[in-house]
């Protein structure tokens, strides 16, 4: 193996070198067998045989992958299989459709005991819910059968591949054969060998016949107001609505207080028998209310005079306090207070209201003023009692004299209190002052004499 392939590569060199590096000299070609030249080639080239199996590889790799994506087996169509009571006029490749828009084919229809297995399916890009129903759908009498699949999907499970829908959610159309079949029985279990066996059938159409002469003008009156009570039913029935949804709302609410209000029927049974008990005492006390209305009656009726004159003067009088409302309201809330500082004022032993007064503000206005702006903590309007007593200092009377508090009256609450006469004018009777003596009355309020 390693002498054919030194001998390959000498007899394959020559040429080659001569292609790749153009003028080379003759000397190469004569080298000794022993040490062949090695195979020298440019840099960035590839030899054609290898690029060819490389484009080849990748070649089978994209068909391998396209194959595999086009023949790999997936669900296209969802398959399911339904049980109907019969399938009249439907066959394989029947339509499947859902909101009448065509979805998909009925595969196979295969009778199965006392009902029939439909197998059909659909694309599987049309979403069904997991719980659908089937009805075979008849446009016409002579048309193809199709199924239906119904509701339409809105949310939820969907039906999977291989899925069952069973009798309970599968419909099929009335026959017209089924239909004619119904009223053939009905005709024959109304003639000569059923109900009209013994002419009964012909008596009651007679009889009725007999009755009904002549009154097709109340029976067409009789449907003009039935059709009009209708249609005023059909007027107000939003308003019937309501009622019996606020009925309904109120048995709900009963229901839920159903305790409640058995406990107030407990309580109306047992007011009930209590009054029954007392049956006697309410008779006798309606009996003295019947006899007092009459008697109130015939007051009325001998003094309306007198009752006219008595409610003439006692709406004037209610309009005069309607009108002095106002003051009463005001009265009832300072009374109270008025009240209590009088029951403070006054002394009991000297029969007096006693008072506090500050003669000594009578001789300065601006003090005065200061004591009511100020109030009685002094922590007011300081700035404007100082500027008040600027503007309102009081000049000196010559003499150091003041104000001539002594040609005030005295009213002393106490004989004892009242000053002594000067000059011994009391020996004689006469005093400075008229002293009176303690009013135990407080002016006649309080009663008594004085």
């Amino acid at each position: 193996m390693t002498d054919r392939t030194d001998h390959e590569a000498t007899d394959v060199m020559p040429d080659l070198g001569s292609e790749v590096f153009g003028d080379a000299p003759a000397e190469a070609a004569a080298a000794p067998a022993a040490k062949p030249p090695r195979r020298r080639v440019r840099r960035g080239s590839t030899p054609a045989v290898g690029r060819g199996a490389r484009v080849i590889a990748v070649a089978a790799v994209l068909a391998l992958v396209a194959a595999a994506v086009v023949l790999w087996p997936r669900p296209d169509t969802i398959t399911v299989t339904g049980s109907f009571s019969r399938a009249v006029g439907l066959f394989p490749g029947s339509d499947v459709r859902i909101l009448g828009v065509h979805v998909g084919k009925v595969l196979s229809v295969k009778p199965e005991g006392d009902h029939v297995a439909v197998a059909f399916e659909f694309d599987a890009k049309y979403k069904v819910p997991a719980d659908a129903k089937a009805a075979v759908v008849a446009p016409s009498l002579v048309s193809d059968r199709y199924v239906q699949l119904l509701p339409a999907y809105t949310s939820g499970p969907v039906m999977k591949d291989g899925a069952r829908i069973g009798l309970d959610r599968t419909a099929v159309p009335v026959e017209l054969d089924r239909i004619s079949t119904s009223l053939d029985d009905l005709l024959v279990a109304l003639g000569p060998q059923g109900a009209n066996k013994e002419g009964a059938l012909s008596n009651l159409l007679d009889t009725g016949a007999k009755n009904l002469k002549g009154e097709g003008t109340n029976i067409h009156d009789t449907n003009h107001d039935l059709s009009l009570a209708l249609s005023t039913l059909s007027g107000g029935r939003n308003d019937l609505f309501s009622t019996v949804k606020n009925l309904q709302s109120f048995t709900s609410m009963l229901a839920t207080n159903d305790t409640q209000v058995r406990r107030l029927n407990t309580d109306l049974a047992n007011v009930s028998d209590q009054l029954a008990g007392e049956r006697g005492d309410l008779a006798a006390a309606l009996k003295n209310l019947a006899v007092a209305l009459s008697e109130t009656s015939s007051f009325v009726h001998d003094n309306r005079t007198v009752l006219k004159t008595d409610i003439g003067q006692l709406t004037s009088v209610t309009s005069t306090i309607a009108k002095q409302r106002n003051a009463l309201a005001e009265t009832l809330d300072n009374a109270p207070v008025a009240i209590s500082n009088l029951q403070n004022a006054y002394n009991p032993k000297s029969g007096t209201l006693d008072t506090r007064n500050n003669a000594a503000q009578l001789k300065d206005p601006a003090l005065l003023l200061c004591s009511l702006i100020t109030g009685p903590t002094g922590t007011g309007n300081t700035q404007l009692c100082s500027t008040i007593q600027k503007l309102l200092k009081v000049p000196s009377l010559p003499g150091g004299a003041g104000l001539p508090l002594n040609l005030l009256s005295p009213v002393p609450s106490d004989p004892a209190l009242a000053p002594a006469p000067a000059g011994g004018a009391g020996q004689d009777g006469e005093s400075a002052a008229d002293v009176r003596g303690a009013d135990p009355t407080l002016g006649g309020l309080l009663g008594g004499s004085r």
